[in-house]
């Protein structure tokens, strides 16, 4: 493993400030979508924009934590010949805290490589791409992961290689093996893959588009549209041994969900070069610092909790600084739409609770729960909150539930966020007031909001990367 001084001025001025720190409104219906499209500017640029951040104990190696970042929202699968991909000229970032007051950045950039140039065609020659090798495989992304911790930088892996998209049957047969061929060990016991996967986000957004024209009474199950379904992203993902990310004693993994040194707290990241001029022809220059465009940590906070006036400032601020967004947590639109549409009571403003389950952490101490993410890193920041002395849950184990923590699995969002976790309904809920600190409306129906969509439209891998087979263009 290579150790050695950061260099460059972008990445050192990104870190030091790290470390140092340690709807829509005018009457329009709220975009009930996650993080695809939420703001002005980087809805003009889907290369670059942050869709959700998935952060889960891994059920396949409870010894890791996996890390899931999506990019470049409703990709259809038939949209060649060049199909979607990362961008060259982006900085993908996964950053990670814990309450040791350490800063882990991980590092991702993108490189493509084109075997034949005089060609329109994805694959080459009319070539099948059955391995990762295949001369028929023109349209190459390769990778490198740089890890930076507290000042240092570690290049973990070069060259990394990611999978074709999922062009169909006949171009890219035996998909999946294709893609496992794409994820990769680096040094310290961490797996990486990068490419394309279904988008695994599910919810009814159509319907709320449309002033919440729905006609699914709140609580019922079925049947919702998922306006997602059939649609694909670009993943980033990483595991990594829990040991890493907290302060272990002895190499040890924590056990104690009350003991704040068991959380971490994780946000994912897009930037790109402060300048960059157009030439006659095709060519572009990039010159300056890498200025972070677009970021996610909790799901729907851009989409719905800040105003479209902040949506852009709030993209390029640092999480560290998210203090100056509360009021807009506090006092959250969403909750009189609740209100209004669904004709169920909310808590009255201020919602404190807002503030403690999407901004700063919080402990339960109930019967049979002592539970805490409280923390790390600064009082209020938007970052994805896991414990991870809580054991992991697959979706076949007892006990596991798609609305999680709040309706008994602890392994389950707002601790941290799996792909199962309906997201979706947990927040409709929370947005009424159906949680523990607000134990007046935490019965129905309150307690039962759902949008009718209640999994995803293909299955979830049981291994890392977890994600499901990209839809392909061709059937």
């Amino acid at each position: 493993m290579h150790v050695r001084m950061m260099r460059k001025s972008a990445r050192r001025g990104i870190v030091a400030a790290l470390i140092a720190s340690s709807l829509i409104v005018g009457g329009v219906a709220p975009v009930w979508a996650s993080s695809h499209r939420e703001a002005p500017r980087v809805a003009e640029d889907p290369a670059a924009d942050n869709t959700d951040l998935y952060v889960f104990r891994s059920p396949d190696n409870p010894d890791m934590v996996s890390i899931i970042a999506n990019f470049v929202p409703f990709e259809n699968p038939a949209n060649g010949p060049l199909f979607y991909k990362f961008s060259d000229d982006a900085l993908y970032q996964i950053t990670v805290f814990n309450n040791k007051g350490d800063t882990i950045v991980y590092e991702f950039k993108f490189t493509t490589k084109i075997r034949d140039d005089h060609t329109f065609r994805y694959n080459k020659d009319n070539g099948r791409i059955d391995s990762l090798t295949a001369k028929a495989f023109n349209n190459r992304q390769l990778y490198t992961v740089t890890r930076l911790k507290n000042g240092q930088d570690s290049v973990l892996g070069t060259d990394l290689p990611t999978p074709p998209v999922n062009i169909g049957p006949k171009s890219t047969p035996n998909y999946e093996s294709l893609a496992s061929q794409a994820i990769s060990g680096l040094d310290d016991n961490i797996k990486a893959f990068a490419g394309q996967r279904d988008d695994p986000y599910f919810a009814n957004d159509g319907a709320f588009y449309d002033l919440l024209n729905t006609p699914i009474p709140p609580g019922s199950k079925g049947p919702g549209t998922d306006a997602y379904a059939g649609f694909n992203v670009q993943t980033i993902a990483i595991q990594v041994p829990i040991t890493q990310l907290v302060q272990s004693q002895n190499g040890v993994i924590p056990t104690n969900p009350s003991d704040p040194n068991s959380v971490i707290g994780v946000f994912a990241s897009a930037s790109r070069p402060r300048t960059r001029e157009l030439k006659p022809g095709n060519g572009a220059t990039n010159s300056g610092d890498n200025i972070q465009i677009s970021r996610v940590g909790q799901p729907l906070v851009n989409a719905l909790i800040i105003p479209l006036k902040d949506k852009d400032r709030w993209n390029q601020s640092n999480a560290l600084d998210d203090g100056q967004f509360n009021i807009f947590y506090r006092n959250p639109l969403p909750a009189d739409y609740v209100k209004t549409f669904l004709g169920v009571d909310t808590p009255s403003m201020p919602r404190n609770d807002l503030t403690k389950i999407l901004l700063e952490g919080f402990s339960l101490n109930q019967v049979g729960i002592n539970f805490s993410n409280r923390g790390p890193g600064p009082k209020q920041a938007d970052l994805i909150r896991l414990n991870v002395a809580v054991p992991p849950k697959k979706p076949t184990d007892p006990g596991f539930n798609r609305l999680g923590l709040f309706r008994g699995d602890l392994a389950g969002f707002p601790n941290g966020r799996r792909p199962q976790d309906d997201v979706m309904d947990i927040m409709m809920q929370i947005f009424a007031g159906a949680t523990p600190f607000s134990s007046d409306l935490n019965v129905p129906p309150n307690s039962m909001l759902s949008d009718g969509v209640d999994g995803n439209d293909l299955p979830f891998l049981d291994t890392f990367p977890f994600l499901g087979t990209p839809h392909p263009g061709a059937s």
